[in-house]
């Protein structure tokens, strides 16, 4: 029961967290390994989970493992290996010219994410491509919802500079 339990859980946020975890570490390898370890703890503390949608609290577990990794190095590599995330293939739907617009937009964008500080780039890719709200991004972050909301406007407002959309870039953190 309880392997049953965990595999309705957890499994089906997976692939939402290997996103995240790409995201953090903007490595495809490394985002794999995050993942991988996450799963295992998960696996070995499912009985602390108190909600029972476990997508934030897988999500927490990734972070967590993330800054564990990154803490026991002294260099994180800096360095995406380019590989397509499978959620930005071309819509079948368009054609040629449109698809090359979209790409190079999609391309564009993670350009400009990437550039984010990790509190921001975390919680605007928690927020926008995850799609969780401002409760959940607290809980995965360990931060009040003020500052997740303080840090989605300040976040927001240094990508439209990076992208060129007019707003000031804000003081650096």
């Amino acid at each position: 029961m309880p392997q049953r339990l965990f595999e309705e859980t957890v499994l089906p946020h997976l692939d939402a967290a290997f996103n995240y975890a790409r995201w953090l570490t903007k490595n495809r390898a490394e985002a794999e390994d995050v993942v991988q370890d996450a799963c295992m703890r998960a696996m070995r503390y499912f009985s602390s989970l108190r909600a029972e949608d476990g997508r934030a609290w897988l999500f927490a577990i990734v972070r967590n493992t993330w800054y564990s990794r990154v803490s026991h190095r002294l260099a994180v590599a800096d360095t995406a290996d380019g590989e397509d995330e499978k959620n930005d293939g071309p819509d079948d739907a368009l054609d040629p010219e449109e698809r090359l617009m979209q790409q190079h937009t999609v391309a564009v964008v993670r350009a400009a994410l990437e550039q984010l500080p990790t509190d921001f780039r975390e919680v605007i890719v928690l927020r926008e491509i995850e799609g969780l709200s401002y409760k959940e991004i607290a809980e995965v972050t360990g931060v009040p919802i003020g500052t997740v909301m303080s840090r989605l406007a300040r976040g927001r407002g240094r990508l439209r500079a990076v992208l060129g959309v007019g707003a000031p870039m804000e003081d650096s953190r």
